[in-house]
């Protein structure tokens, strides 16, 4: 059954179409109870989390548990669930939130994400009457803990690689499954298993395997870089008996579940990420605010200014980014109609239309924070390599987003691809918009045109500067044009064998990703402008940032000049490194020649931007954008 949505704003679209300001979600459109959800969070992690975390560390038998119990209670296991099986049905904003104010510590994190996320929302989304009947009410209040396992020693990111066997009885009331899940989350406590196996070793398919079935046992708790409060654990299936009624969906169907569940799983982790990267940046901010060296405070050194400005930079971008995708998921799986026989089937379309989105915050995100863990240590100094202080932890602690839900290499490769499925489809008018731009016409869609400053003429570039953020608009469109035009190159020389030049592809990948995190930035921006009343500024805006905003207005202005000047020159580089992967001679120099127009730009002064956005980083003591 072919299911059609009512959105406009098709996945991936971002890349040939120009968006405005009031078509995206940002964290000014909370609504009260967004606010109160976020301050439940807030004061559930400060009350009983954050106290108990040296506990959690040595992993005290029995807390872990007994905490997301408590959350349970709060309404904050359920927000994903229906209210007709015990949840509180919110928005994935609403959830989106709590991930990010669980995200002060990374080990409840994992423990919760592992249960609340990819362990309840298989059955929610793909789970019969029956099965959401027995087991939603009791995973919404904790009762039961859930965990999520696809990985073995053999199959990582080649899911589908699997070993694990199931076989139905000869009487057909249950399956056997015989197997090693590796590296599950909340094995050590979890009652409840979704687990994927091959039946008659071929076809791939999911199963609710409870903890008590017989056949069903765990291995040792795994030695861990990072995360070392939550509970890893191999879980090991010997002839396990499996009720043939705990099939989740249908026989070879369990891809379906699988990626669909990762693709959710890649946008929480990525407001995770992003979660954590604010509590770093708090923790970096006070200790730079009352260390003293040389007679001063740290963070009056213009070089730990400006650690913390490109911090909280890249932070409010993540910010921009994982909300921006919330407010486009929601709208989809608002028309998924649960007690419809296509409910499923309506909610793996949704989560599918923006799969590309969700790989590319969890990447993202994952990198910006990696970059303020590391950022934060060093400002620590050698406070930042001791157990006792808090930038150690959070150092350990973000490394294993880069490879949980995908690796970063995996999604990288993921992103470019699907784009390019899409277009073969015709789901994504990226090929239109690719012979556009090399026959010298606007692409399809909303005009993502770029021109150079020397192209524009006079009058052209004195109304722009006068715009608010005129200059930047164009720098996003020259990403979006570069993005198109290494594309292009890129399969002009290969063809469909693009997906076996990795390198090339990460590299496009990486433009795309810039892309949508520079847009988003940008966008937000535009919309803090014009609620504050300011769509356009009479002078240009200066570097020190526009004075007729308010403090936040103006702060979330500088973030915004400051993430889209900076980041063109990666851009540029990822740009020459596919255009001379694929190309070489007049035809290299030709193209390189076209890059260097696209993306030509005037100076910005970024010392200025980076004090700015420091000062009140400094005064705040925290990430002030929020």
């Amino acid at each position: 059954m072919e299911i059609a949505f009512k959105t406009q704003i098709p996945g991936g679209g971002f890349l040939i179409e120009e968006r405005l300001p009031e078509e995206v979600f940002t964290p000014e459109d909370f609504t009260e109870q967004h606010r109160l959800i976020a301050e439940t969070a807030e004061q559930f992690m400060r009350n009983e989390v954050l106290p108990r975390w040296e506990q959690i560390e040595r992993q005290e038998p029995g807390l872990t548990p007994r905490l997301l119990r408590q959350a349970g209670e709060l309404g904050l296991l359920s927000i994903d669930i229906p209210e007709r099986y015990g949840g509180t049905e919110m928005d994935k904003v609403s959830s989106t939130i709590v991930v990010e104010r669980f995200a002060q510590y990374a080990s409840f994190l994992a423990s919760h994400g592992a249960h609340s996320v990819i362990g309840t929302l298989p059955i929610v989304f793909f789970g019969n009457e029956e099965q959401k009947k027995k087991y939603l009410p009791r995973l919404a209040t904790g009762e039961l803990i859930a965990a999520y396992c696809l990985s073995e020693a053999e199959a990582g990111s080649d899911a589908l690689s699997i070993r694990t066997r199931a076989v139905l009885s000869p009487d057909g009331k249950h399956y056997l499954l015989n197997g090693e899940k590796m590296w599950i989350t909340n094995a050590g406590f979890a009652d409840l298993f979704i687990v994927f196996a091959k039946v008659d070793g071929e076809k791939f398919s999911c199963f609710i395997v409870e903890k008590g079935f017989p056949g069903v046992a765990t291995g040792a708790e795994e030695k861990k870089l990072g995360i070392k409060g939550s509970s890893t654990r191999t879980v090991i299936l010997e002839d396990a008996r499996v009720p043939a009624e705990n099939l989740l969906g249908e026989v070879g169907r369990g891809h379906v579940v699988a990626f669909n569940i990762l693709n959710v799983g890649r946008f929480r982790l990525a407001a995770g990420c992003i979660g954590g990267a604010k509590q770093a940046l708090q923790h970096a901010a006070g200790y730079a605010n009352q260390r003293r060296a040389f007679g001063k405070t740290i963070a009056q050194f213009g070089l730990i200014q400006e650690k913390l400005a490109e911090m909280a930079t890249r932070i409010y971008a993540g910010e921009c980014m994982i909300y921006r995708t919330a407010g486009l998921i929601d709208p989809l799986l608002a028309e998924a109609i649960p007690d419809s026989p296509a409910y499923g089937e309506q909610v793996r379309k949704a989560i599918e239309e923006y799969a590309v989105e969700c790989s590319i915050d969890k990447v993202y995100c994952s990198e910006i924070l990696d970059y303020v863990a590391d950022e934060c240590v060093q400002i620590y100094g050698g406070y930042g390599y001791h157990q006792d202080y808090p930038a150690e932890r959070a150092y350990r602690d973000a490394r294993i987003n880069r490879i949980f839900e995908g690796t970063s290499e995996i999604n990288r490769l993921l992103i470019t691809g699907m784009l390019l499925k899409r277009a073969a489809s015709g789901r994504l008018g990226l090929r239109a918009a690719i012979e556009g731009l090399f026959q010298g016409s606007p692409a399809s869609g909303r005009s993502t045109e770029a021109r150079s400053m020397e192209e524009r003429s006079t009058e052209e570039r004195n109304t722009e500067a006068a715009s608010l953020l005129g200059t930047e608009k164009h720098l996003v469109a020259a990403v979006k044009k570069t993005a198109l035009l290494v594309a292009g190159v890129a399969y002009q020389k290969f063809a469909d064998s693009l997906a076996d030049q990795q390198e090339i592809t990460a590299a496009i990948s990486d433009i795309v990703m810039e892309v949508f995190a520079m847009e988003s930035a940008l966008l937000r921006a535009g919309k803090m402008a014009a609620r504050s009343g300011v769509q356009s500024s009479p002078q240009p805006i200066p570097d020190s940032g526009p004075q007729t905003v308010d403090d936040k207005t103006a702060h979330v202005l500088a973030m915004t000049r400051l993430f889209l000047h900076s980041r063109m020159d990666w851009v540029e580089q990822r740009a020459r490194t596919v255009l001379a992967g694929a190309i070489t001679g007049d035809a290299l120099r030709r193209q390189l020649a076209t890059l260097q127009q696209v993306t030509r730009r005037e100076a910005v002064d970024t010392i200025a931007l980076r004090r700015q956005i420091a000062a009140r980083i400094i005064q705040k003591g925290k990430y002030a954008a929020g």
